[in-house]
This record gives structure tokens, sequence and C-alpha cells, in this order.
């Protein structure tokens, strides 16, 4: 069985903007020495994903679009997956109803067996919300 990472916001963010450039390369190779020589896989929670969606926004100041684009590349590539897999490319593909924390925050518990309960309409229609 493979060994199994998660990663924190600060690596995701690095691999999003590829900033600072000589760290960015020593992160890469780092997390690709783990995949490829030792077949670990490299995963990212939906709260590393969430963090690290504000912060490109926050510190980088690129838009909520840009910050979704640079996700979806970053845990497409094979290098690092969302731990929630295929449910994770979704919310950050959607671009009508309820933003991407919603939908991560919903994931989260849909997967931990519980109902979202919420005052938004929005994400009250999502799988597993009922609105309060």
């Amino acid at each position: 069985m493979p060994e199994r990472f998660g990663i924190d916001t600060s690596i995701l963010v690095r691999l999003a903007t590829g900033d600072p450039e000589r760290e960015f390369g020593d992160c890469v190779r780092r997390l690709s020495r783990l995949v490829e020589h030792a077949g670990a896989e490299i995963f990212a929670s939906n709260q590393v994903i969430g963090e690290a969606y504000v912060a490109l926004q926050h510190h980088y100041g690129i838009s909520k679009g840009e910050a979704r684009d640079a996700l979806s590349s970053v845990l497409g590539s094979g290098l690092v997956g969302p731990l929630n897999g295929a449910s994770v490319h979704a919310a950050l593909q959607a671009r009508t109803g309820c933003g991407l924390l919603d939908r991560l925050i919903a994931d989260d518990y849909l997967r931990a067996g519980a109902i979202t309960l919420t005052l938004d309409r929005k994400m009250a229609a999502l799988e597993g919300a009922r609105r309060l």
C-alpha cells in the first residue's frame, strides 16, 4: 500500500502560483520524488483548498475565477489530488449557484453522513443540504 501524504496550504499556494520560483522548483522536485520513486499519493483536503482559494485572492490579488482555475490545474496535474476526489473537481468547475467554500463545506458534511443546514438559499440547493 502506498504511503499517503496531505499537504498544507503553503504548499498548495506555492504550486498554484509558482512563486517564489526557486522554492517552487524545490517543492515540485520533492513532491515528484515522493510520487515517482516512493509511489506515494499526495492530497489536499477541502480545508487546505478553501484556505488556498482565499489566500490566492487576498495575497496575490487574483479573481475568484482565476483562483479556481489555478487550483483546478494543480489538483488535476497528477502530482497532488483532492482528498475528496471528483466532487472537488466539480466544485472548482461550478460557476453558478453558491460559492466554492460553501461547496467544500457541504462536501465534507456529505462525506461524514451529515446534512448541511444553512440559511443560504443557494447553498441549500446542494446535494445533502437543507435550508433551516
